[in-house]
């Protein structure tokens, strides 16, 4: 979208601090600060996003049990395929934020992936309603395994699930992206909203969460499945019309580059590498004195061995070489939160396995969803947020004098220590509960409900939300705060990839443990959690947690922040 020479003497004729600089509307105009953008265009934003939430996590929540369930898969295999459908959902946002930074842009990304979402939940809501319609001789058995299921239906469920994964790429860095774009960085008060924005952001998402794990948890487990899938494709389509109603009053970039942002620095890592043998490291640092020195090997991507000038293309200017550099930095910080993402996977899976075998009755007629406890960790989040907001930042900040009261990755860091503590307190649980099974003689039968309350669990779940609070929402506003504008996509699906890469690593770790610890009978993730120990699992987890933050704080302590365009 770019702005004709008349629409910006009309611009210059308006009081200049009322024209938002570098963001024009839908039509391409010049918009008004006081008219456009900030917390009205964010709130239906995040409305949008508490949808997406309900729909995704209205198959994430209970997935492992629908795959042991009317799938009938094992323990081990459904949770391997929870977590490679999770990593999955989680990676390809890097496939999203290239087509959206690099040709659609975020708004029509948005667009485009909302329609994907509709269309795989309704393939999906299809398979679940699939065996209605075919014959099958089939019976359960008594030990309550169902036979194979139609390969039809097998076919289309997971046709579908990868269908929504690609959709998800596409909507999840985007539409947050485009959210934190509705807050001028240049304007001080704009600049600080959009710091609290990432907080109700993760509120709002939190909230769609609750709503998920209450109402459609216990409609998949009661009633129906095809419902259960319906919903939330129902959800998805309110999504997209509320994302409609607010087109006239968002803000976008009137930024134009001629060539992708994505080109632009691989070009300048390709020319790096080219010129590492023509051009010696003192010739680097006299020509590059004015440039930063870290990272020293990436200057020489500045340098011509051959004369040629930064104008024909075959060198790289100094604000390419600082963007490539930030890239750089963000690594070790994004291989550090590994373990952390793998611990997260635990909530979503063995967490909801678990509290199956516990007593989940509220009165005798009425028993609890497993999978329903994890509405305790989006009820911490909303709880601590405004907390965190409203009297930890305060505090904070007057003891820091830093505006956000403490760093985003003293935040992401203080997460990623009450991870460890999470982890603990889920293995003695595991341990109590292997207890009072071995107590009852419960062992060897794995149908059986241990005497043991799920409200157990609770503990576990509500601290696993605060650490969300610190880690999650510090991660995201990490990411997107440290790389340059045109990057701001690519750099949530870059903390969205943290999760996408821990969870296949959480599958992979659950099958070393499977095959090396006696299988899906004897070993520590068993198809009879009486029989397995979880409680090894989890300590192993616990270990490696504190074997992370260590490293966190390694690379933490030398990150050096970059400044993109913002008010410091």
């Amino acid at each position: 979208m770019v702005i004709s020479e008349e629409e910006e003497a009309a611009a210059a004729s308006r009081p200049s601090n009322d024209v938002v600089p570098g963001c024009v509307d839908y039509y391409g105009h010049p918009v008004q600060r006081s008219k456009s953008g900030r917390w009205r265009s964010a709130s239906l934003i995040i409305c949008v996003e508490m949808a997406e939430r309900f729909a995704y996590y209205g198959i994430n929540s209970n997935l492992i049990n629908y795959l042991t369930g009317p799938l009938g898969q094992s323990t081990a295999a459904a949770a391997e395929n929870v977590n490679a459908w999770s990593g999955t959902a989680a990676l390809t946002p890097l496939l999203g934020a290239l087509v959206a930074d690099s040709f659609l842009g975020r708004y029509r990304t948005v667009v485009f992936a909302s329609l994907l979402y509709i269309l795989g939940l309704g393939l999906l809501t299809l398979s679940a309603v699939l065996p209605l319609f075919i014959s099958s001789n089939c019976q359960t058995t008594d030990n309550g395994n169902a036979c194979s299921p139609p390969q039809l239906q097998v076919i289309l469920f997971f046709f579908s699930l990868y269908l929504v994964a690609i959709a998800q790429g596409g909507h999840k860095p985007c539409v947050q992206a485009f959210g934190a774009d509705q807050f001028d960085p240049l304007d001080p008060k704009e600049c600080k909203a959009r710091s609290s924005f990432f907080n109700w952001w993760y509120f709002g998402m939190c909230g769609g969460n609750i709503a998920t794990v209450s109402v459609l948890n216990y409609i998949q487990d009661n009633f129906n499945w095809g419902l259960g899938f319906g919903i939330p494709c129902i959800a998805m389509g309110l999504a997209l019309v509320i994302f409609w109603l607010g087109t006239l009053t968002y803000r976008f970039s009137s930024i134009s580059v001629e060539q992708s942002p994505f080109v632009r620095i691989g070009m300048g890592f390709l020319k790096t590498v080219r010129n590492l043998r023509a051009t010696s490291v003192e010739e680097t640092r006299v020509q590059c004195h004015q440039n930063s020195q870290q990272f020293e090997g990436l200057n020489n991507a500045l340098l011509s061995p051959d004369d040629h000038s930064a104008e024909d293309g075959q060198i790289s200017n100094t604000n390419d070489t600082e963007e490539e550099k930030g890239l750089v930095r963000l690594v070790p910080v994004w291989g550090s939160c590994l373990i952390y993402a793998i611990v997260f996977a635990q909530a979503f899976t063995l967490f909801t396995k678990q509290g199956v075998t516990m007593d989940r009755s509220i009165t005798p007629s009425f028993k609890i969803p497993s999978a329903a406890l994890q509405s305790f960790i989006n009820l911490s989040v909303i709880i601590f947020i405004p907390i965190y907001e409203q009297i930890l930042v305060p505090i904070t900040r007057t003891l820091t004098g830093t505006a956000c009261g403490i760093t985003k990755l003293q935040r992401v860091g203080t997460g990623i220590f009450l991870s460890v503590l999470t982890m603990a307190i889920a293995a003695l649980v595991e341990m109590k509960r292997l207890e009072i099974a071995r107590e009852y003689g419960l062992v060897d039968v794995p149908n059986a409900t241990v005497p043991m309350t799920i409200w157990w669990l609770v503990p576990q779940y509500l601290l696993f939300g605060i650490t969300e609070v610190f880690t999650m929402v510090g991660l995201q506003e990490f990411f997107y705060d440290q790389v340059p504008r045109e990057f701001r996509s690519i750099g949530l699906s870059l903390y969205l990839s943290i999760f996408g890469v821990g969870s296949f690593l959480s599958s992979f770790l659950i099958f070393v443990i499977e095959k090396t610890t006696g299988g899906d009978r004897d070993g520590w993730i068993s198809n009879n959690l009486n029989r397995g120990h979880l409680d090894y699992f989890y300590w192993l987890l616990s270990g490696l947690s504190a074997l992370g933050f260590i490293t966190y704080l390694y690379f933490a302590r030398h990150y050096v922040y970059a400044h993109y365009g913002k008010v410091i």
